[in-house]
């Protein structure tokens, strides 16, 4: 006997990656359907406006991607620090290493010393053409994990390797 299996195609299926149902809470999925009415394909996605004068990418507003961990779909609120960088490792998933540089001030010698502090912020699947190199701007949140607390706001194509002291 043969058995043919068919996958279903939805627009929702492309997102089931993971082993728990991925959904926005905020949205019921389970809406009734009246009988003679005309059913309507839209679906409804909840965005938010982060604030502080960030724009809202266009891939937050119609993609279809689920992160609870994301400013403009998830449950993640930005205060705080307002930093920049530039990304130095891509190979964690949504997340990433922010390089940031800086001078440090020696009395004595009345000279500045080049310095860097690493910090791990996450990266929303909106940004899908981050690349090492490009200049970041997180926004501090709650703590997301063991060593994040800052979430990806804007991203700048900008020049430059990523070991390199490229603000002077």
């Amino acid at each position: 006997e043969l058995f043919l299996y068919r996958p279903v195609t939805s627009a929702a299926m492309d997102i089931q990656t993971e082993r728990a149902y991925q959904k926005q809470p905020s949205i019921f999925e389970n809406r009734k359907r009246v009988l003679g009415r005309a059913a309507r394909n839209q679906r409804v996605r909840f965005v938010r406006n982060v604030g502080l004068g960030f724009k809202t990418p266009t891939e937050a507003r119609e993609g279809k991607y689920v992160d609870k961990k994301c400013p403009w779909t998830g449950n993640v609120s930005i205060r705080g620090r307002i930093l920049t960088g530039v990304i130095k490792s891509l190979k964690m998933k949504r997340t990433c290493i922010v390089r940031r540089d800086y001078l440090h001030y020696i009395k004595k010698y009345n000279r500045f010393e080049k310095r860097h502090s690493n910090l791990s912020a996450h990266i929303s699947p909106c940004f899908l053409d981050a690349a090492i190199g490009d200049q970041v701007t997180v926004g501090q949140c709650r703590p997301l994990s063991k060593t994040v607390r800052f979430n990806v706001l804007r991203i700048a194509k900008q020049g430059g390797s990523k070991k390199q002291f490229s603000k002077f």
